[in-house]
């Protein structure tokens, strides 16, 4: 992943944005130049009409490519140029763009619904994996895990990348619910006490929150978990 990708991996592009915190139009491209470190190095930010960053640093004096940027392990000057090009980076992500915790639609909005019931928002823990877990504060258990995977992992007539949201039940419920549509065998997760449901709008926003709810009530104390999973009952 490079330096962009890691910065931009969440943040959509707000295009309305560009033009007043400096970007150009080149054809079909936006491009943001700024000198930086003094004017020692200089900063090309190129965004295109489908929202992919990339970025290349050049020393001013030379008009060289500032190799060392991209050096795992680099230390000492190169690091500070790093340093400051990521200012850089993160200050365009903050003024151009809004933030998306997921790909598809029905995911952020569930995710937005979770908060909302519970106060609860995602973490990532896997810097190299695209898994937003939704937990109990008060005892760290997880109750939601909401993944962006190939689909051909859990259905191999299928292929492409979707959202897809993990839940814990009991094991009948999840045998049960096995033969409906938009529901799997669980995805990295013990297949006996975890689901996978796939987050393309086949299965309801409300029917997905009710076994949220249920899975919820797992991870808390048992004189309340009845109560949470009477949430939805009119």
């Amino acid at each position: 992943m490079t330096i962009e990708e890691n910065i931009f991996k969440r943040a959509l592009i707000d295009f309305a944005k560009l033009s007043a915190y400096g970007f150009s139009k080149i054809k079909n491209n936006w491009c943001y130049k700024t000198d930086f470190m003094n004017g020692d190095f200089k900063a090309v930010v190129t965004i295109t009409s489908d929202g992919r960053i990339s970025g290349m640093v050049y020393e001013t004096a030379t008009d060289d490519i500032f190799l060392p940027l991209r050096v795992e392990g680099m230390e000492g000057f190169a690091t500070e140029v790093r340093n400051a090009y990521i200012c850089i980076l993160e200050n365009i992500k903050k003024n151009c763009c809004h933030e998306d915790l997921f790909i598809s639609s029905q995911a952020n909005r569930l995710a937005q619904a979770i908060y909302q019931i519970y106060g609860d928002k995602p973490v990532f823990p896997w810097d190299d994996f695209s898994g937003g877990v939704f937990k109990n504060p008060a005892n760290g258990k997880w109750y939601g895990i909401i993944m962006n995977v190939d689909i051909k992992k859990v259905d191999k007539n299928k292929t492409g990348a979707v959202d897809m949201l993990n839940i814990k039940l009991p094991p009948e419920e999840i045998e049960n619910l096995h033969q409906e549509s938009g529901f799997y065998p669980a995805y990295h997760m013990n297949k006996k006490n975890w689901i996978t449901i796939v987050l393309n709008d086949s299965v309801t926003d409300e029917i997905i929150l009710k076994l949220v709810d249920e899975s919820h009530a797992f991870t808390l104390p048992k004189q309340k978990g009845v109560l949470s999973s009477l949430r939805y009952i009119k």
